[in-house]
């Protein structure tokens, strides 16, 4: 299975893309869509559009994305909301399932503790995906989305198989 996580803002939307199995996972590509226009609802279609673009490159199964927590900014959690907003929407007209995860989950599944930092979460990831260099913050959180994703389902196909008890 082919899994995007987006990891939305609304200068910098970062991506991740991996192909996860029972047993372990493919880095595939990640990235950042770097939002450079001042007008808001510019900036909300070239996050569509580079989604769009995304999707249409590598073909995903479905995407995995996180969930707005309140910042201490009422205005910063309502624009990071609609750039999720146009990340999901650009997704759905692929008919791509959309998943979502609180970032308490994300960092559980992927560092071990669910107050794990950003950089604690970055390590992780490229342990994980056997990564060498450098990789951008925006790109390891969504490529922990991915992960994560890739966790939960492999966890529900094993309790529909009675794996786990």
């Amino acid at each position: 299975m082919k899994i995007l996580g987006i990891d939305p803002g609304s200068r910098l939307t970062g991506y991740g893309i991996i192909e996860g199995s029972a047993s372990s996972y493919r880095y595939i590509a990640s990235g950042c869509i770097r939002v450079k226009a001042d007008y808001f609802p510019d900036r909300l279609k070239q996050i569509f559009d580079g989604i769009v673009e995304i999707v249409t490159l590598y073909q995903p199964d479905c995407m995995a994305i996180e969930q707005v927590f309140m910042h201490k900014n009422a205005d910063s959690a309502l624009k990071l909301g609609q750039a999720r907003g146009a990340a999901i929407c650009a997704v759905q007209t692929n008919n791509v399932p959309v998943f979502e995860y609180a970032a308490r989950q994300v960092k559980q599944a992927v560092a071990g503790k669910g107050n794990a930092d950003k950089l604690q979460v970055q390590h992780m990831v490229k342990i994980i995906l056997n990564l060498q260099g450098e990789l951008q913050i925006d790109a390891s959180d969504a490529l922990g989305i991915s992960i994560c994703h890739a966790h939960y389902q492999q966890t529900a196909l094993r309790l529909q198989q009675g794996q786990l008890r």
